[in-house]
């Protein structure tokens, strides 16, 4: 499975250069009629599988839509002008910004759902279900259907029935958005608690300000105790969400900040939803390693972040910072999980690789690919861009200069409006550096999902033994073996940037435990189709010659 992460918001923008802290009318947005059958195409040559649209649902923004019957946002409760994609505002509605015609934009929802499925994608979008904006005022509810808060009893702090967690007799105080300009202050009484679990009337400009903290019957003010039966409210409210959404074509969620909600809620819910749509994917933020089973096998989620363990590890290896045998330790964490762990490089929450924050070149992260992609059967996401080696390096407003792409504010990237030069999607009006890694993840990409050995074989890892052989830079090669039926690919990543002549020992343990006979072998380097003969021994080494900042698969049928 390969998922393809964007913000439509972003993509579709070609308004070039952007304004920091700019508004609508300044920079432009992008459009959900940008996202074309041609552009989708293109992603399903790249080996994507799932488009996770990222910040299709209503959210808290500067920008005025009450022409259309939208509640005007505070500014003072909206962080950057086009407002965060995870303070949102309607569950039930998508975003007004994403549409050409503001009043048509569920309609061109629906196209955008037909457009993807026609190429043969699989949607995927945002569950938000820990906290919504301060705001929250669904005008697109269905018939029966109530907002959040409008039957909770604000008098008291806790209720296992109230949506909203409240401090009785205070109200809401601080210093929010400084860059608002509404002359009369935002109101807010009592208080309601902050999304990022801050039980005070003053949240700082530190905290998720602009969200309010959902209840689902956890009384955090009296020990953390659990008040599921009867079933609370909230439980109903945000099933009833997840049924509208599969029931419009969605076929997957990515759950924000999953562990935030009780596992006892996913493991409730997911099942209704299963009972009526089996083939949903639900895509968990989880954090707490010492948790990942309890939201695999309790919450029912089918994918977790590896972001502690996979993603932080290859950075600090990208980074230099750490060798690439440490890389051993990550699934050796996760191991009878490991399929259910989803790998990244980059996504709207991490820096960009090619930022001078992060690794300052976009080519090292082609190794990092290799491993993410090709070590295991799990799952890969591909943030927007990074194929192209976009250097979140703008200041675009509420982020600042980051290294990150700003979720905040109306921008564009360069380089992704360079690639779909016009809705023509094609390399001509890029650099040679950029050309370059595009065909790099491609070739990469489409190993990882069209490979038999690489989508459904057998992971064996050859670090334990590699690392005390004298020509095998264990502090920046990381090898492995993949085997499926009568086929095994050899893979060796090289994150240093000089080429390598590395001496790799296969353990006799290995061609055992994988059925690989010893003896002369016709192999193929992939991503070069070169052809060579190698000769494989029990515990003897082969030489083989990996590129700089790049890596190597050899493939052997026997």
């Amino acid at each position: 499975m390969l998922i393809y992460q964007l913000l439509p918001r972003i993509f579709g923008n070609d308004k070039l250069p952007t304004l920091p802290h700019g508004d609508i009318s300044q920079n432009g947005c992008g459009k959900m009629n940008d996202i074309t059958k041609t552009f989708l195409r293109k992603l399903k040559e790249l080996g994507t599988t799932h488009v996770w649209y990222t910040g299709l649902l209503e959210h808290a923004t500067t920008t005025d839509y009450s022409a259309y019957g939208i509640r005007k946002d505070h500014a003072a409760v909206v962080k950057g002008k086009a407002g965060s994609p995870y303070a949102v505002k309607d569950y039930y509605d998508i975003d007004p910004d994403l549409a050409s015609s503001p009043e048509k934009r569920l309609k061109e929802f629906g196209a955008l759902v037909e457009r993807t499925h026609a190429v043969g994608l699989r949607m995927v979008m945002d569950f938000v279900p820990n906290h919504v904006a301060r705001q929250y005022c669904s005008d697109a509810k269905p018939s029966g259907v109530k907002d959040f808060g409008a039957d909770d009893n604000p008098l008291q702090a806790f209720s296992p029935q109230n949506n909203f967690y409240y401090i009785p007799g205070e109200p809401l105080r601080g210093q929010f958005n400084m860059t608002a300009t509404e002359q009369a202050p935002y109101r807010e009484f009592p208080a309601k608690a902050t999304g990022n679990d801050c039980f005070t009337p003053c949240p700082t400009q530190h905290d998720w300000y602009e969200t309010v903290k959902l209840n689902y019957g956890i009384d955090y003010g009296g020990g953390h105790q659990e008040r599921f039966t009867p079933i609370p409210d909230t439980w109903h409210k945000m099933l009833h969400i997840l049924l509208h959404w599969c029931a419009m074509g969605v076929d997957g969620f990515r759950c924000d900040m999953a562990e935030m909600v009780p596992c006892a809620f996913w493991n409730w819910a997911i099942a209704q939803v299963r009972d009526q749509f089996p083939d949903v994917i639900f895509i968990g933020e989880v954090y707490q390693p010492s948790r990942y089973r309890e939201y695999l096998h309790h919450g029912r989620f089918d994918y977790l972040y590896d972001k502690v363990g996979l993603y932080d590890t290859l950075r600090a290896v990208m980074r230099e910072e750490r060798p690439a045998s440490d890389l051993s330790e990550c699934w050796k964490q996760v191991g009878d999980i490991q399929g259910h762990m989803l790998n990244f490089l980059e996504n709207h929450d991490e820096q960009r690789i090619a930022s001078d924050f992060f690794a300052g070149k976009m080519e090292k992260g082609r190794p990092a690919l290799i491993v993410a992609s090709c070590m295991n059967v799990n799952p890969f996401m591909l943030y927007f861009g990074q194929e192209l080696g976009e250097r979140g390096m703008n200041a675009e407003g509420y982020s600042g200069l980051d290294g990150r792409t700003s979720i905040f504010d109306y921008c564009a990237l360069p380089l992704i409006s360079e690639w779909r030069n016009g809705g023509k999607y094609t390399l001509e009006k890029l650099s040679a550096p950029n050309r370059e890694l595009y065909t790099y993840y491609k070739k990469v990409l489409r190993l990882s999902q069209t490979e038999r050995t690489l989508t459904e074989g057998r992971f064996f890892d050859l670090m334990y033994v590699n690392p005390l052989s004298p020509i095998f830079d264990a502090q920046h090669l990381y090898a492995f073996i993949r085997q499926a039926g009568n086929e095994a690919i050899f893979v060796i990543a090289n994150f240093s940037d000089q080429d390598q002549e590395a001496q790799l020992t296969i353990p006799g343990h290995a061609l055992q435990f994988l059925g690989i006979p010893a003896g002369n072998h016709k192999a193929t380097e992939l991503l070069t189709r070169r052809k060579l003969s190698i000769r494989m021994e029990a515990d003897q080494a082969i030489g083989v010659s990996v590129p700089a900042q790049s890596g190597t698969f050899l493939k052997i049928t026997y």
